[in-house]
């Protein structure tokens, strides 16, 4: 089995046309965002006071010993600790709380748009990459709000102040403060330059992590069936490998920056102890304006060792952004959906000169033109590749034509509403798929409009209600992922009640008997016929014996129809049909 690995670039930290499709997401939720702002500027301005604070308590109270107003100095810092402690509770708290009620907003308008998307669209996407951008991308967005975004403005907004009042005080200790601010500048840019690609890194690897896992776990019957555990196992090993080598060059790159910073850190603050210590020796400096510039420098220096993760934060925020706005933005969906939504149809199917390609002009139908009126049954028969499921694919519109038209009572299916179109055709396939809940729920797949009655009566005129009525909980028996722990045959009757309690005008069976075994056919033959009475129906079937009572037979050959007729007239032709029988003959004798 190949993967293709994803490989997608970092992209720029300021992308404003992601930022502002971000920002439409913000739009309902105007009333916190403001108020969040409203408190980055806030704590910016509340993060020098306790600083000055102190200077003024030492310079003007302590030096002087005024203990009353020392106290009153000291009431004013709890109070300004307390407002600050707030503020930076209700920063955090709405800062992730617009995150994720943002990304809610988000989650939501991509699984919707997921299931509009055509088939086309799922055949040539891994599932495991959908999950990651349903997901792992999705989730990264919040940190833009609680940790990326707003973290950046209030830190930047605090550098300015802080800066402010260091200059207003003394602007010679400010510069001799910040003389080994360019040193942690550099080093801020090289880490932030360095986590940019290994952040990037650790982003393809969960996506390559998780599109491997779902396509082998999804797959491991054929793992298993071929001997390609150890094979496959290897793989697996080199995407973990890849998975943590990207997380520690990240470790890495933090293990070194940070106490590069506490360093660069370290000597600015002996700068301002030795070069303030010289000034209140000198008596040309108050003790208390040194004590707190070492104070101003540690709240200085802070925000700007935290601001290259941050920026790489957003950035992967913004990566991850694009990734589900190119999603979004996909037109892999059915489009020109008409509105016409009729509460009953006839059942008139027509196919007239259609042609499709799955591949741009490789068709794998040609010319194909043929109708059924209601209550007439059609089959369609051939080799593997034929082109019999896509006929069937088309007709329920999840594939668009190429050339060509069908109608429905004579009106294009395009014309119809979607989910209507849809609700008026009930089909059966050979590979059936069941959901992990019950089998209640897997049948009306949450109608509330449908009863257990209605479901009892429907699976007893297939057949499946004996073997339901033995299952502990009857229809509230859970039949596991995929309905794994059913057999194929009772799979395959669950879907026929599926069918048959959404009492479809038109019935399309997809080699629907081709699992299961001679006596389940037997038993559920006369069920289908029952089925097929008064409906539209059409059959495809690799067993001939079948279809023999069809109103209609079409042999389909590399795409295009090679006969026509009724099971008799076809074996008296001598051609293709012919051959498929005389050769089930010979297997079924052997």
């Amino acid at each position: 089995m190949s993967l293709e690995k994803e490989k997608e670039s970092a992209g720029e930290i300021l992308d404003m046309k992601v930022l502002r499709q971000l920002y439409t997401y913000v739009k309902p939720y105007q009333k916190q965002f403001y108020f969040l702002v409203f408190l980055t500027i806030a704590l910016a301005i509340l993060a020098p006071t306790r600083p000055y604070f102190i200077q003024i308590a030492i310079d003007e109270h302590v030096a002087l010993g005024d203990v009353p107003g020392l106290i009153q100095i000291i009431y004013l810092l709890v109070v300004l600790m307390v407002i600050q402690a707030l503020a930076q509770w209700a920063h955090t708290y709405y800062s992730g709380w617009i995150g994720q009620v943002i990304i809610k907003d988000i989650r939501v308008k991509l699984y919707q748009h997921l299931l509009r998307l055509k088939l086309k669209f799922f055949d040539s996407t891994p599932i495991g990459r959908l999950v990651t951008r349903n997901v792992s991308d999705i989730e990264t967005l919040a940190d833009v709000f609680s940790e990326g975004l707003a973290a950046i403005i209030g830190d930047l907004l605090q550098i300015v102040t802080i800066l402010g009042v260091m200059l207003y005080i003394d602007w010679k200790l400010t510069l001799v403060s910040l003389s080994t601010l360019p040193l942690l500048v550099l080093s801020t840019y090289v880490f932030k330059e360095k986590i940019k690609v290994t952040f990037n890194d650790v982003r393809n690897a969960v996506s390559n992590l998780n599109s491997f896992l779902q396509e082998h776990i999804t797959g491991m019957n054929i793992v298993q069936m071929f001997n390609r555990e150890q094979r496959e196992f290897e793989k697996f090993k080199e995407i973990n490998r890849e998975h943590r080598a990207a997380h520690i060059r990240s470790v890495l790159y933090y293990s070194v920056y940070f106490p590069v910073a506490e360093i660069i850190q370290a000597i600015g603050i002996g700068l301002v102890v030795w070069y303030g210590a010289v000034g209140v020796l000198g008596m040309e400096l108050q003790i208390g304006i040194l004590i707190s510039f070492i104070m101003y420098l540690q709240l200085f220096f802070r925000p700007i060792r935290m601001i290259a993760d941050r920026f790489n934060t957003l950035q992967m925020g913004v990566v991850s952004s694009s990734r589900i706005f190119k999603l979004l933005a996909s037109s892999e969906h059915i489009a020109n959906e008409g509105s016409f939504s009729p509460e009953k149809v006839q059942g008139n199917v027509k196919l007239d000169q259609v042609w499709f390609a799955y591949n741009e002009e490789e068709y794998v139908l040609k010319n194909i033109s043929f109708s059924v009126k209601k209550g007439q049954t059609i089959a369609l028969v051939g080799a593997t590749g034929a082109g019999k499921s896509s006929i069937i694919n088309l007709i329920s519109r999840f594939y668009e034509i190429n050339k060509g038209s069908i109608t429905i009572d004579g009106t294009p299916i395009q014309e119809f509403e979607l989910s209507a179109l849809r609700k008026h055709i009930g089909v059966v396939h050979q590979d059936v798929f069941l959901f992990s809940t019950s089998i209640f729920q897997n049948i009306t797949l949450g109608n509330p409009n449908i009863s257990k009655e209605q479901v009892m009566e429907a699976a007893e005129r297939v057949g499946a209600s004996k073997f339901i009525e033995k299952l502990p909980g009857g229809l509230d028996y859970n039949v596991m992922e995929r309905g794994a722990t059913l057999s194929v045959g009772q799979r395959q009757l669950i879907s026929f009640v599926r069918a048959m309690v959404y009492n479809p005008e038109i019935l399309i069976l997809d080699e629907a008997t081709s699992s299961v075994d001679t006596e389940t056919e037997e038993l559920i033959q006369a069920s289908i016929e029952k089925m097929m009475k008064g409906r539209t129906s059409i059959l495809i079937a690799h067993r001939l014996s079948t279809i023999q009572k069809a109103d209609l037979i079409l042999v389909l050959h590399k795409g295009e129809i090679v006969e026509t007729g009724t099971h008799e007239s076809l074996l008296g032709q001598g051609g293709f049909y012919t051959q498929l029988h005389l050769m089930q003959r010979k297997i079924a004798n052997r």
